[in-house]
Protein backbone atom coordinates (compact mmCIF):
# COMPACT_ATOMS: atom_id res chain seq x y z
CA UNK A 1 0.00 0.00 0.00
CA UNK A 2 1.69 3.63 -1.23
CA UNK A 3 2.53 5.75 1.89
CA UNK A 4 -0.13 8.63 1.90
CA UNK A 5 1.63 12.04 1.49
CA UNK A 6 2.32 14.17 4.47
CA UNK A 7 0.08 17.53 4.63
CA UNK A 8 2.14 20.10 4.75
CA UNK A 9 1.42 21.82 8.68
CA UNK A 10 -0.20 25.24 8.43
CA UNK A 11 2.35 26.31 10.69
CA UNK A 12 5.32 25.53 8.57
CA UNK A 13 3.09 26.80 5.70
CA UNK A 14 2.96 30.10 7.32
CA UNK A 15 7.05 30.39 7.98
CA UNK A 16 7.68 29.62 4.06
CA UNK A 17 5.52 32.53 3.67
CA UNK A 18 7.27 34.76 5.90
CA UNK A 19 10.26 33.25 4.83
CA UNK A 20 9.65 34.09 1.38
CA UNK A 21 8.16 37.92 1.70
CA UNK A 22 11.41 38.65 4.09
CA UNK A 23 13.71 37.24 1.84
CA UNK A 24 11.96 38.84 -1.24
CA UNK A 25 12.43 42.62 0.77
CA UNK A 26 15.81 41.62 1.95
CA UNK A 27 17.49 40.72 -1.60
CA UNK A 28 15.91 43.64 -2.92
CA UNK A 29 17.11 46.56 -0.87
CA UNK A 30 20.63 44.44 -0.27
CA UNK A 31 21.14 41.92 -2.71
CA UNK A 32 23.37 38.83 -1.91
CA UNK A 33 25.18 40.27 0.73
CA UNK A 34 22.61 39.25 3.47
CA UNK A 35 23.23 36.03 5.31
CA UNK A 36 20.61 33.59 5.47
CA UNK A 37 20.86 33.29 9.13
CA UNK A 38 19.97 37.28 8.89
CA UNK A 39 16.71 36.34 7.00
CA UNK A 40 15.72 33.61 9.32
CA UNK A 41 15.80 36.13 12.22
CA UNK A 42 14.11 38.68 10.59
CA UNK A 43 11.28 36.36 9.65
CA UNK A 44 11.27 35.09 12.96
CA UNK A 45 12.41 31.34 12.11
CA UNK A 46 15.47 29.15 13.35
CA UNK A 47 18.12 29.15 10.64
CA UNK A 48 17.47 24.96 10.10
CA UNK A 49 13.70 26.24 9.38
CA UNK A 50 15.14 28.00 6.50
CA UNK A 51 17.22 25.03 4.99
CA UNK A 52 14.53 22.72 5.40
CA UNK A 53 12.27 24.66 2.95
CA UNK A 54 15.13 25.65 0.91
CA UNK A 55 18.54 24.15 1.09
CA UNK A 56 20.41 26.24 -0.92
CA UNK A 57 20.32 30.44 -1.41
CA UNK A 58 19.40 30.08 -4.87
CA UNK A 59 16.32 27.97 -3.95
CA UNK A 60 15.32 30.66 -1.71
CA UNK A 61 15.89 33.76 -3.97
CA UNK A 62 13.81 31.86 -6.58
CA UNK A 63 11.31 31.12 -4.31
CA UNK A 64 11.04 34.04 -3.43
CA UNK A 65 10.60 35.55 -6.51
CA UNK A 66 8.24 32.92 -8.04
CA UNK A 67 6.01 34.15 -4.93
CA UNK A 68 6.68 37.73 -5.62
CA UNK A 69 5.37 36.98 -8.98
CA UNK A 70 2.46 35.05 -8.58
CA UNK A 71 1.03 37.58 -6.13
CA UNK A 72 0.98 40.30 -8.63
CA UNK A 73 -0.66 38.01 -11.31
CA UNK A 74 -3.78 37.14 -8.77
CA UNK A 75 -4.00 40.27 -8.16
CA UNK A 76 -5.79 40.84 -11.16
CA UNK A 77 -8.48 38.91 -10.35
CA UNK A 78 -8.50 40.52 -6.67
CA UNK A 79 -9.22 43.66 -8.47
CA UNK A 80 -11.35 42.81 -11.32
CA UNK A 81 -13.82 41.22 -8.27
CA UNK A 82 -13.35 45.06 -6.34
CA UNK A 83 -13.75 47.21 -9.45
CA UNK A 84 -14.68 48.06 -12.61
CA UNK A 85 -12.29 46.60 -15.29
CA UNK A 86 -10.81 49.87 -16.74
CA UNK A 87 -9.58 51.16 -12.46
CA UNK A 88 -8.96 46.99 -11.48
CA UNK A 89 -6.09 47.34 -15.00
CA UNK A 90 -4.80 50.65 -13.76
CA UNK A 91 -4.86 49.59 -10.16
CA UNK A 92 -2.75 46.24 -11.55
CA UNK A 93 -0.12 48.23 -13.67
CA UNK A 94 0.28 50.50 -10.62
CA UNK A 95 1.00 47.19 -8.76
CA UNK A 96 3.12 45.76 -11.45
CA UNK A 97 5.42 49.08 -11.78
CA UNK A 98 6.28 48.57 -7.89
CA UNK A 99 7.10 44.64 -8.53
CA UNK A 100 9.41 45.82 -10.98
CA UNK A 101 11.08 48.18 -9.02
CA UNK A 102 11.60 45.87 -6.34
CA UNK A 103 12.64 43.41 -9.24
CA UNK A 104 15.36 45.39 -10.25
CA UNK A 105 16.62 45.43 -6.73
CA UNK A 106 16.79 42.08 -7.02
CA UNK A 107 18.48 41.64 -10.47
CA UNK A 108 22.05 40.51 -8.61
CA UNK A 109 20.60 37.79 -6.61
CA UNK A 110 18.36 36.67 -9.68
CA UNK A 111 21.67 36.02 -11.28
CA UNK A 112 23.49 33.87 -8.96
CA UNK A 113 20.13 32.14 -9.51
CA UNK A 114 20.38 31.53 -13.24
CA UNK A 115 24.53 30.91 -12.50
CA UNK A 116 23.22 28.11 -10.76
CA UNK A 117 21.40 26.58 -13.59
CA UNK A 118 17.63 27.41 -11.99
CA UNK A 119 15.86 29.58 -14.38
CA UNK A 120 13.17 31.64 -12.18
CA UNK A 121 11.48 33.37 -15.19
CA UNK A 122 10.30 30.20 -16.52
CA UNK A 123 6.33 30.32 -15.78
CA UNK A 124 6.73 34.74 -15.82
CA UNK A 125 5.16 34.87 -19.20
CA UNK A 126 2.39 32.75 -18.96
CA UNK A 127 1.74 34.23 -15.73
CA UNK A 128 1.50 37.85 -16.89
CA UNK A 129 -0.03 37.19 -20.15
CA UNK A 130 -2.90 35.62 -18.31
CA UNK A 131 -3.50 38.30 -15.62
CA UNK A 132 -2.89 40.82 -18.86
CA UNK A 133 -5.73 38.88 -20.57
CA UNK A 134 -7.91 38.92 -17.65
CA UNK A 135 -8.07 42.71 -17.29
CA UNK A 136 -8.41 43.42 -21.32
CA UNK A 137 -11.22 40.56 -21.71
CA UNK A 138 -13.33 42.15 -18.91
CA UNK A 139 -12.82 45.46 -20.23
CA UNK A 140 -13.55 44.61 -23.68
CA UNK A 141 -16.55 42.84 -22.25
CA UNK A 142 -17.50 46.45 -20.38
CA UNK A 143 -16.56 48.42 -23.28
CA UNK A 144 -14.63 50.50 -21.01
CA UNK A 145 -11.36 48.88 -22.58
CA UNK A 146 -10.23 48.56 -26.30
CA UNK A 147 -10.64 45.51 -27.74
CA UNK A 148 -7.82 45.15 -30.38
CA UNK A 149 -5.25 45.36 -28.11
CA UNK A 150 -3.22 42.20 -26.95
CA UNK A 151 -1.67 41.33 -23.71
CA UNK A 152 1.64 41.21 -25.47
CA UNK A 153 1.08 45.09 -26.38
CA UNK A 154 0.22 45.92 -22.95
CA UNK A 155 3.13 43.58 -21.10
CA UNK A 156 5.94 44.87 -23.63
CA UNK A 157 4.38 48.56 -22.71
CA UNK A 158 4.26 47.70 -19.38
CA UNK A 159 8.00 46.27 -19.26
CA UNK A 160 9.06 49.55 -20.66
CA UNK A 161 7.94 51.23 -18.02
CA UNK A 162 9.03 48.92 -15.03
CA UNK A 163 12.26 50.03 -17.06
CA UNK A 164 12.20 53.91 -17.10
CA UNK A 165 11.19 53.68 -13.07
CA UNK A 166 14.81 52.89 -12.84
CA UNK A 167 15.64 56.38 -14.49
CA UNK A 168 13.40 58.34 -13.57
CA UNK A 169 10.36 59.25 -10.61
CA UNK A 170 7.90 57.37 -9.41
CA UNK A 171 5.56 60.12 -10.24
CA UNK A 172 6.76 60.13 -13.88
CA UNK A 173 5.48 56.48 -13.98
CA UNK A 174 2.24 57.53 -13.10
CA UNK A 175 2.46 59.49 -15.61
CA UNK A 176 3.01 56.84 -18.12
CA UNK A 177 0.73 54.46 -16.88
CA UNK A 178 -1.96 57.53 -17.08
CA UNK A 179 -0.29 57.40 -20.89
CA UNK A 180 -1.16 54.13 -21.02
CA UNK A 181 -4.32 53.89 -19.78
CA UNK A 182 -5.37 56.69 -22.23
CA UNK A 183 -4.27 54.49 -25.39
CA UNK A 184 -6.34 51.39 -23.83
CA UNK A 185 -9.77 53.33 -23.09
CA UNK A 186 -12.48 52.81 -25.56
CA UNK A 187 -13.53 55.92 -27.55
Amino acid sequence: MPATPRRTRSDALQNRERLLEVAAEVFAQQGLDTAPAAIAKQAGVGVGTLYRHFPTREALIDAAYRRKLTRVCEEAADLLARHPAAEATRRWMEHFVDYATAKSGMSEALNAVIASGIDPYADSRALLTDAVAALLDAGARDGSLRSDVTSDDVLLLMGGIAYSVQHSTAEQARRLVDLLMDALTAR
